[in-house]
């Protein structure tokens, strides 16, 4: 028979294990768990990775920032943070919302508390609507109550079917909980091609004014955008309430890329595969582009989309 002595103290041993093996800090090196209270974005982390990363884009760096850093600091948010980026393709919406999504979780997009919607993958069938909108409701609503600072990233929201983002209208809105779950905390972020050729037209009009780029604001943009898209069939927010009762914080306009911020974005790239940055290659990749209007050529039609398939031509080099 064991002694009442050895018997307590082998108790007392597993129970010590058993705590410290269960403490979050022990336990969240190996398995990733949600941010407490309190743990948000590094404002000057981010800002440097933006920095050096994002080209061309002073006004989203600027608007997605302030936004990202000012929610996350607010302890008790009136309703989620919800942006809309909407420029042409290759002009940095995917690589600023997954940049963000890093900061907020670590693992980025392989993180299990950042979920990615592509319309053409997960919505691609009109008459399937009622049965999407349920599934996106269920899941958004499961994973909310697992972690409430879950990020969710809709791409491809110019192909999204008219009325379906509707469904998570109740989500975004100003309750302090919907069926006993708070939202307050989670971050929604569109992505979209539309409005890119009203961006594109003020960005050229700056641009024949004599204006810098950098001198165009938010507020020469961000009305018109809202309007046109959502008088925009194509927009995936057509008519959309989440338009018409101001649900979403901010329309984030893209500018479209000039010559100089695609040999930007070569020099990045060649530095990712580990290359010396040669001038030649770098400029031989950017002149390779096509760029409108055809008359002036200023802007990439692509921005940076093609850089990395033009690169590989050059790799001997």
């Amino acid at each position: 028979a064991l002694e009442p002595l050895s018997v307590g103290l082998a108790i007392g041993v597993a129970s010590a294990l058993t705590g410290y093996l269960s403490h979050p800090r022990f336990y969240c090196s190996y398995v990733e768990c949600c941010p407490s209270a309190g743990h948000g974005p590094n404002a000057t982390a981010l800002k440097a990775q933006l920095d050096a990363k994002l080209f061309g884009q002073h006004l989203a760096k600027d608007v997605v920032l302030k936004a990202v850093m000012g929610f996350r600091n607010n302890l008790s948010p009136k309703k989620p943070l919800t942006l809309s980026l909407h420029g042409w393709a290759g002009t940095g919406k995917n690589f600023l919302s997954q940049i963000l999504a890093e900061h907020v979780h670590p693992a980025g997009l392989r993180s299990k508390f950042v979920h990615l919607f592509l319309a053409t993958l997960h919505f691609p069938h009109n008459e399937r609507i009622k049965l999407y909108k349920e599934q996106l409701q269920n899941w958004i609503r499961g994973n909310v109550s697992a972690c409430p600072q879950s990020v969710f990233i809709f791409d491809e929201m110019d192909k999204m079917h008219p009325g379906l983002i509707d469904a998570i209208k109740p989500f975004l809105d100003y309750y302090e909980q919907v069926d006993g779950v708070s939202y307050r905390k989670a971050i929604f972020i569109f992505l979209s091609n539309a409005g890119g050729d009203l961006i594109n037209k003020a960005a050229l009009d700056f641009w024949s004014s004599g204006k810098r780029r950098e001198e165009i604001q938010l507020k020469d943009l961000e009305p018109m955008l809202s309007v046109g898209v959502f008088n925009n069939k194509n927009s995936g927010l057509w008519h959309s309430s989440l338009i018409d009762r101001n649900l979403i914080d901010y329309f984030v306009p893209f500018l479209p890329l000039e010559h100089k911020h695609v040999k930007m974005c070569v020099r990045a790239e060649m530095t990712a595969r580990g290359y010396a940055v040669d001038e030649n290659v770098v400029q031989a990749v950017a002149d390779e582009m096509t760029y409108f209007p055809k008359e002036q050529k200023i802007y990439s039609d692509k921005g940076c989309k093609t850089v990395q398939a033009k690169l590989d031509i050059h790799e001997d080099i």
